[in-house]
């Protein structure tokens, strides 16, 4: 298992471009009428994927870790030769074990029947015997070659931010020079840690969670999510941002202040001009953090919100230039109703997604049997 994030499979084999992600998407696009169902159904399956979870009393890495799994397992896979209600137990099933927090499958495949056979879901063919989730685990482990270690952006933040009397076993598995003693340190001393209260921390955390509600978790590395939790938690936690303005008003700036150490990473990323590469990746994933909580406004399903930060973004962007069109809070400038009813009738539920989810292709689960027929 490697310690640190840049040696990983997870840094070498499973960050992704946009490019890739359209193509394992290619034979799944034959049967939706437009290309942002794919981003309601990344909301879909991780929200099944957290539902199963807490059933199962996960911890939120290791529901994060079976999101991750299940991302990956289709980049090589479509929707619709599958299914993926089984690849989600069967995700869970191997994150409990990657992460040695172990479920008998039993359990999962109890916990899994009785939650798809209920509404929005509906799944009635779900495998009766344990054996076929044990089949799936094999599948889904020969897709991900085998690499099951994946770094989280929360130990990142929890070190950015770390208080007092916490400590490095209270934190999640780190990305960043974790474990190693010698060499260049990638996060400094330690003496520019963020002061942040604890609600901000909470905020920051879940907007954390969101991120694995999109594909952002194959994009880019955990440690840049970090940051970006970070950015919108000071834009979005109105204490915070004021208690910021404040500090800086009553400091006046030092410019004898010494720098502190930078990493031959960040020396190397400076020849490139006076801004970073780094700051504009950071706005450009906070850009599309802000575009999917705008999608998501669109999607309907009673889900247990108190580990998401969408609340909070809506509270933020309900204002009056935007009330006529927003379906949270109270509108300052009543719509017409042509355009309530054009508003209604966009929103995506549950439902409208299983009926795709379950559509298509026939289902096939032997994934590994089919590749060898055809290779034969």
């Amino acid at each position: 298992m490697a310690t640190d994030f840049w040696s990983s499979t997870h840094y070498k084999r499973w960050i992704v471009d946009r490019a890739t992600l359209r193509q394992a998407r290619a034979t799944d696009m034959r049967y939706v009428d437009d290309p942002e169902y794919f981003i309601h159904f990344s909301l879909f399956f991780a929200n099944v994927i957290t539902k199963l979870g807490k059933k199962l009393a996960f911890r939120q890495r290791v529901i994060a870790t079976a999101i991750v799994f299940f991302r990956r397992f289709y980049l090589k896979n479509s929707y619709c030769e599958t299914d993926p209600f089984i690849v989600i137990a069967a995700c869970c099933y191997v994150a409990g074990k990657a992460e040695e927090s172990p479920c008998h499958i039993k359990n999962i495949a109890a916990e899994a029947r009785l939650l798809f056979s209920q509404q929005p879901y509906g799944v009635k063919n779900f495998p009766m015997d344990n054996s076929k989730l044990a089949e799936m685990e094999f599948y889904l482990v020969a897709d991900l070659e085998c690499d099951l270690t994946v770094f989280h952006p929360y130990r990142t933040l929890m070190s950015l931010c770390r208080k007092e009397g916490s400590s490095e076993s209270q934190t999640e598995a780190g990305e960043v020079g974790v474990g190693i003693d010698d060499g260049p340190r990638y996060w400094g001393t330690g003496e520019g840690q963020l002061e942040l209260p604890d609600e901000a921390l909470q905020l920051a955390w879940s907007i954390i969670n969101d991120t694995y509600r999109s594909d952002l978790c194959l994009l880019y590395p955990p440690h840049l999510l970090a940051i970006v939790a970070l950015y919108l938690t000071l834009a979005l936690h109105t204490p915070t941002k004021e208690l910021i303005v404040q500090k800086s008003q009553l400091s006046p700036s030092d410019d004898s202040h010494v720098s502190p150490r930078r990493s031959s990473r960040q020396a190397s990323a400076s020849s490139f001009g006076s801004k970073k590469p780094q700051d504009f990746i950071v706005a450009t994933i906070a850009q599309q953090m802000i575009s999917l909580y705008s999608i998501w406004e669109r999607y309907k399903e009673d889900v247990d919100t108190s580990d998401t930060a969408r609340s909070a973004f809506c509270t933020q962007t309900n204002s009056p230039r935007s009330a006529s069109h927003s379906r949270v809070g109270t509108p300052v400038v009543e719509a017409p109703d042509d355009m309530r009813k054009a508003d209604e009738l966009s929103v995506v539920t549950p439902a409208i997604l299983a009926r795709h989810s379950t559509g298509g292709r026939p289902v096939v689960i032997n994934k590994m049997l089919e590749r060898a027929q055809a290779a034969g």
